[in-house]
């Protein structure tokens, strides 16, 4: 059996400023889709064989040739993503084959620095028996949740809390059905399979994982990309 790869990259990504789509923004050269799907890829255990990449209406056919060198042997589908994350990940769902794939991975390309290892943890764990699996690190700020008037209600123990990060991993069943109900508010795949009452179990994840959400986290990107290449 082996896994299939959905990776959403049809937003804007707005908070990072500039006319260039969030995922197609470079770092050491290279966008952040190509850094992710070479990422993915180096986790030999997941055993990959298909990757289905959502991007924005019109540029398909671009998308396909930059990331072909990057796929290896498995199969590439480029699609044209809708005008939510869930949106895009219900487009590309529809194009995984539904024989000899075990486990769904669905993943932010603005988190294109995940280390193989994560990567491998979630298959396994899904592999062992999980439905929804993320990974997680552990929250270190204090957190506070407030009212609508910016007034705060209470401080969370946050030893119970955790970051989730991607890629989350799935039955292909149980992901096919979460997303059969709507994306309406839902932040990440796994928060879909919560509302089935699926439980989601979390792995351990990485600090490489960190999200490019604002310019300076390209800064973040290139210092841990540089040092990367240093070893």
């Amino acid at each position: 059996m082996s896994t299939a790869a959905i990776i959403p990259a049809a937003g804007l990504g707005l908070r990072l400023g500039g006319e260039t789509p969030k995922a197609f923004r470079e770092v050491g050269g290279e966008s952040l889709l190509v850094h992710a799907v070479r990422g993915l890829q180096a986790a030999t255990a997941a055993d990959l064989a298909c990757f289905v990449v959502a991007v924005p209406a019109g540029t398909e056919d671009a998308v396909r040739k930059e990331l072909e060198p990057y796929a290896g042997d498995a199969r590439l589908l480029v699609v044209a993503g809708g005008a939510e994350r869930a949106d895009s990940v219900r487009v590309a769902l529809e194009l995984v084959p539904v024989d000899g794939i075990d486990c769904i991975l669905v993943h932010d390309a603005a988190r294109a620095f995940v280390p193989a290892a994560v990567v491998e943890r979630v298959v396994a764990a899904v592999r062992g028996g999980a439905s929804a699996v993320v990974p997680a690190v552990p929250v270190t700020d204090t957190i506070k949740r407030v009212s609508t008037a910016g007034e705060v209600v209470d401080t969370p123990d946050r030893s119970t809390l955790v970051a989730v990060q991607t890629p989350q991993g799935f039955d292909p069943a149980v992901l096919r059905r979460a997303h059969a109900t709507g994306g309406a508010g839902a932040t990440d795949d796994a928060m879909l399979c919560e509302r089935l009452g699926v439980t989601v179990l979390t792995v351990e994840g990485s600090e490489d994982a960190f999200k490019v959400t604002r310019p300076r986290d390209l800064l973040l990107a290139e210092a841990l990309l540089a040092d990367r290449r240093l070893t």
